[in-house]
């Protein structure tokens, strides 16, 4: 059995964020599931989470055969190495009946509503790159503004579960400001929104 892909330390790698569109496969390697009955989340809990779960790898597939994609994926020396669902707000269903993250005014804002780092990647900054890489891409697509809704961490660290969503912080890093506190919560931790006004 070939070892896991790992995050080299002893060179300095390559990082590239690129669009999912065309990399359907890429995408499976990080949110999909080797299961024959195709459970997992295949990041549908925002966009339809009524979708069964053998129909959902079909979805994402077709997601990522046109512009703009459902989002952006990570590559470590061409390795892919993570993911960040990154779409208009009204393609999430969630968002759109959520009673917990308001609705700021009418552009239809893009959403980062999901990371994942594949294990051997973590702890590198990838969710940086992949941060800064949704907003370019949301901007090529047209984007007046780029909202996200992660947790406040308070200088702790999160789990990978409750993290998924980002946190404040890595917000802050990449240019967002808090727009308004919601009731949601991760892991027990509030959760904001963060918005990036990419019109000034």
């Amino acid at each position: 059995m070939p070892a896991r892909p790992r995050y080299p330390t002893d060179t300095q790698p390559t990082i590239e964020v690129r669009p999912a569109v065309g990399r359907f496969e890429d995408l499976a390697t990080i949110v999909g599931t080797r299961r024959p009955d195709a459970e997992g989340c295949w990041c549908m809990a925002y966009r339809d989470s009524r979708v069964p779960n053998r129909e959902r790898p079909a979805y994402m597939r077709a997601e990522c055969s046109g512009e703009p994609g459902p989002g952006v994926l990570v590559y470590v020396d061409d390795v892919v190495a993570g993911w960040c669902s990154i779409a208009p707000r009204a393609r999430y269903r969630r968002l759109l009946n959520s009673r917990t993250i308001p609705v700021l005014d009418d552009r239809d804002a893009w959403v980062a509503v999901c990371f994942v780092v594949r294990a051997g990647y973590r702890g590198h900054g990838l969710m940086h790159h992949l941060l800064l890489g949704a907003v370019d891409h949301a901007r090529a697509h047209g984007a007046a503004v780029v909202e996200g809704y992660p947790v406040e961490a308070g200088g702790s660290r999160v789990d990978v579960i409750s993290g998924y969503v980002g946190t404040v912080e890595l917000f802050e890093r990449a240019g967002f400001e808090r727009a308004a506190p919601t009731t949601g919560h991760s892991g027990g931790r509030p959760r904001w929104v963060m918005r990036r006004d990419l019109s000034r």
